[in-house]
C-alpha cells in the first residue's frame, strides 16, 4: 500500500492508474464477448449447454438447466438456521428500506387538461448472480427486493453451477424468499446472451440487473439496446476520510474488506494526519497476512492502495467529488458537518460505528452502486431500475382550442407544416 501526499506527482499518476480501470473494453475481451453472443443468439439452447460445460465443466440439457423446486426444499434443509435467520433479517431491513422508494402514478387537473405520468412496473427482469465457487446471497436479496417491491410480474434468475452441478444452498434460498420465479443454471456471457435473445429454455428478458467480471460486464455493454440493464459495474472501491482521532486498526480492517475482494479493487484513505496515514500503512501490513484472502488483498493494495496526506478536510472533500467512489467512509469527529462538502459518492457511512460491511450485507439501502467515477451522474440501483413511466396528456377540446394559435405558432417556428395543421384542423373541420 502507498503512502503519498496529494499534489505530488506520486498522487497524479497514481490517480490515473485508478481511472484507467473503468471505461476501456480489451479488445480481446470484447472479440470473445461477441463470439459468445453471436453463438447463443443463433444456437439457443445448444450453444448455451456447450458454454457451459466448456467454461464451468458441468453438462446441462433442458431438463436440467432449470433449478427443480426439490433443489430448493433440500437448501432449506441444508442451511444452518443462523444462515436462514441472518438471511431473513437481511432480507427484512432490505425490503424496508426499498419500500420507501416506490414511485406512484399521479395526475394533476388544470382548467380542460389531465395531465400525469403513469407508473408500470417492467413485465420481465433477468438477475445475474455471479457464482461457481463462490455464493453470493446478498446479491441476490439486492437485486430481487426492489423488483418484487416495483412488482415485476416475473423475476428470472441465471448463476453458474458449481462443479457438482448445484447452486449454493444460501443462494437458492435467499432467491425463494425474495420471490424469484425461476432460477437457471448459467453463468457469465452466455448468461446474459440467454436472457438478452432467449433460448427454448430461458426466456428472453426486458432488463438484466447484477454484477459481474469484466466478461459480464462487457456483455451487458454489448446487449444493451436489445434489452435494458442497471449499469455497467467495474471494480469495487472505498474510499475513507479520517482525521487524526480515528483508529488506524478500523481504517485498515475496512479498507482490506474491499481489497480481498477483487486485484482490481481500490482502497484509498484520506487524511490530515501524517502520522495516521503511516500508521494504517503498518496495520494494513500486519492485518493482510491473517487474511485467507491474502494473495487477493494484497495485489490489490500492492495497484490500487494508497494512503493520501492532505491539507486539511476540505481538500479532502475536494479529491473525493473528483474521483466519486463507489463507497465513502467519514471516519472524522462530525461526520454531518462534513456531509454538505461531498457532492459524489455511491454510498456514504457516517462515523465509524458505519463500517461499509453493513451496507454489503443488511443496513437497507442497496449495494449495487456506480463505480469507476460513475456515481458522478448515476445512482444505486433502486425500485425505480423495475418501473418504467409514460406520459398521460388528456386535453379537453376547450383546452386544444384556447392553446391552439400557440402550437401553430411553434410548430411553424419549426417549419413543420403538417404539425400546425394537425393542431388547427380540429377547429376547423
Amino acid at each position: 500500500m502507498k503512502l503519498l501526499q496529494a499534489g505530488s506527482q506520486e498522487w497524479w499518476l497514481f490517480l490515473a492508474l485508478l481511472r484507467s480501470r473503468q471505461g476501456t473494453l480489451p479488445a480481446e475481451v470484447e472479440q470473445t464477448v461477441r463470439g459468445i453472443l453471436e453463438g447463443i443468439r443463433t444456437g439457443g439452447d445448444a450453444a448455451l449447454f456447450e458454454q457451459t460445460e466448456r467454461l464451468d465443466g458441468v453438462r446441462l440439457d433442458a431438463a436440467s438447466v432449470q433449478v427443480k423446486s426439490g433443489e430448493v426444499e433440500a437448501a432449506y434443509a441444508a442451511l444452518a438456521p443462523a444462515s436462514l435467520e441472518a438471511i431473513k433479517t437481511a432480507v427484512s431491513r432490505i425490503r424496508a428500506f426499498h419500500l420507501r422508494q416506490l414511485r406512484p402514478s399521479w395526475f394533476s387537473e388544470e382548467d380542460g387538461a389531465i395531465l400525469g405520468m403513469v407508473t408500470r412496473p417492467l413485465d420481465r427482469v433477468g438477475i445475474y448472480v455471479p457464482g461457481g465457487t463462490a455464493a453470493y446471497p446478498s446479491t441476490v436479496l439486492m437485486n430481487a427486493i426492489p423488483a418484487a417491491i416495483a412488482g415485476v410480474a416475473e423475476v428470472v434468475m441465471c448463476t453458474p453451477p458449481r462443479r457438482d452441478g448445484k447452486v449454493a444452498d444460501a443462494v437458492l434460498v435467499a432467491a425463494d424468499l425474495c420471490g424469484v420465479h425461476a432460477i437457471y443454471k448459467a453463468g457469465g456471457v452466455q448468461a446474459v446472451a440467454a436472457m438478452a435473445y432467449g433460448t427454448a429454455s430461458i426466456p428472453k428478458v426486458d432488463k438484466i440487473v447484477g454484477p459481474g467480471n469484466v466478461y459480464v460486464a462487457a456483455a451487458k455493454r454489448l446487449v444493451f439496446g436489445q434489452v435494458g440493464i442497471d449499469m455497467i459495474a467495474g471494480p469495487t472501491e472505498l474510499l475513507i476520510i479520517a482525521d487524526e482521532e480515528t483508529s488506524a486498526a478500523w481504517v485498515a480492517a475496512d479498507l482490506l474488506s474491499q481489497a480481498e475482494h477483487d486485484p482490481l479493487s481500490s482502497a484509498m484513505l484520506l487524511t490530515p494526519s501524517q502520522q495516521l496515514a503511516a500508521e494504517v500503512v503498518d496495520e494494513v501490513t500486519r492485518q493482510v497476512a491473517l487474511l485467507p484472502r491474502r494473495q487477493i488483498a494484497e495485489a490489490s493494495l500492492k495497484q490500487f492502495g494508497a494512503a493520501v496526506v492532505v491539507k486539511g478536510l476540505d481538500e479532502a472533500a475536494t479529491l473525493c467529488n473528483e474521483i466519486a467512489p463507489e463507497h465513502l467512509e467519514l471516519l472524522v469527529k462530525d461526520p454531518w458537518g462534513l456531509l454538505p462538502r461531498i457532492r459524489h459518492a455511491g454510498a456514504i457511512f457516517m462515523g465509524g460505528a458505519s463500517p461499509e460491511v453493513v451496507g454489503d450485507y443488511l443496513a437497507g439501502p442497496n449495494h449495487i452502486l456506480p463505480t469507476g467515477g460513475t456515481a458522478r451522474f448515476a445512482s444505486p440501483l433502486s425500485v425505480a431500475d423495475f418501473q418504467h413511466q409514460s406520459s398521460l396528456i388528456a386535453f379537453s377540446r376547450q383546452k386544444l382550442e384556447t392553446l391552439e394559435p400557440t402550437l401553430v405558432e411553434l410548430a411553424r417556428l419549426e417549419g413543420l407544416e403538417a404539425h400546425a395543421r394537425a393542431a388547427s384542423i380540429r377547429r376547423l373541420t
